[in-house]
């Protein structure tokens, strides 16, 4: 049987490769069926991912994956600079196996970009932060990063980013090719650009204003002038004639100038 771990895996990986949109809702009845487990247990995954900040529950949408606003979406970036850059900083030296495995890594990154598997492409990308991290021997901030580069998947794509992957994959060559000759200040320069990278191709609003966007929507609608036409030429009053009935006539039916006069 699947386990609350794997499911939580699952999603994770699937927010990487961009297959789960920001707002997916994740029904507990259709995971269960797909993982073929229990409701319990799919239950479990979501609490542990929204303790991680990746889903989140409403008691009338259910569960879905998070949204996260600008503010979020810089805060998650600040925190990602702060632990790789941190990361990098305290380095002394990197050893042969830990850069074999970059290396491998690279080339994964290099085939997908070759090929079409978006979402392969996607994921090997993000995962580079991870593997770094643990490469360097430190599981726990390869896992806090796994999460930080989930969240930071989910602005890309709420954010609409025009970050090349190319570019990415060229940051990260770099960067290897760094703490592969031991310039290990030089790599975290390296990751500190490639992060301000990334962020600076979000679309997010710089103006400091919280009410900017709503502002805009309920600002008055400007509408056109209405058209000018010239005055009505007084009309000539018309001369009796045999055919209109006498005022004094109460029975007898009105003209129908009258009638459309009215109308006008």
């Amino acid at each position: 049987m699947t386990t609350a771990t794997e499911i939580s895996n699952r999603i994770i990986e699937a927010v990487m490769a961009q297959k789960l949109a920001p707002g997916s809702r994740l029904g507990e009845q259709q995971l269960a069926m797909l993982f073929d487990c229990s409701r319990t247990i799919v239950r479990e995954a979501l609490t542990r991912l929204a303790t991680r900040g990746i889903v989140t529950v409403s008691a009338r949408r259910g569960w879905y994956v998070i949204e996260p606003s600008q503010d979020e979406a810089r805060e998650a970036f600040e925190a990602r600079r702060v632990i790789e850059l941190g990361l990098l900083h305290q380095l002394k030296v990197v050893d042969k196996t830990a850069l074999r495995e970059l290396k491998s890594h690279l080339q994964r990154e290099k085939a997908a970009l070759a090929g079409t598997d978006v979402g392969m492409r996607s994921f090997l990308l993000g995962d580079f932060h991870v593997c770094l991290a643990e490469c360097l021997g430190n599981s726990l901030l390869a896992d806090t990063l796994r999460d930080f580069t989930a969240r930071t998947t989910l602005i890309a794509m709420l954010y609409q980013s025009s970050h090349d992957a190319a570019q990415s994959c060229a940051d990260h060559v770099r960067i290897v090719e760094a703490l592969e000759a031991g310039d290990i200040a030089g790599a975290e320069a390296l990751m500190s650009e490639h992060i301000g990278t990334v962020q600076s191709a979000l679309r997010l609003q710089t103006s400091s204003d919280p009410l900017a966007g709503l502002r805009d929507a309920l600002a008055p609608v400007r509408k056109s002038p209405a058209p000018t036409t010239a005055p009505a030429r007084a009309r000539k009053p018309r001369a009796a004639t045999s055919s209109i009935p006498p005022a004094s006539d109460p029975d007898a039916p009105a003209d129908a100038s009258t009638y459309l006069g009215a109308l006008l």
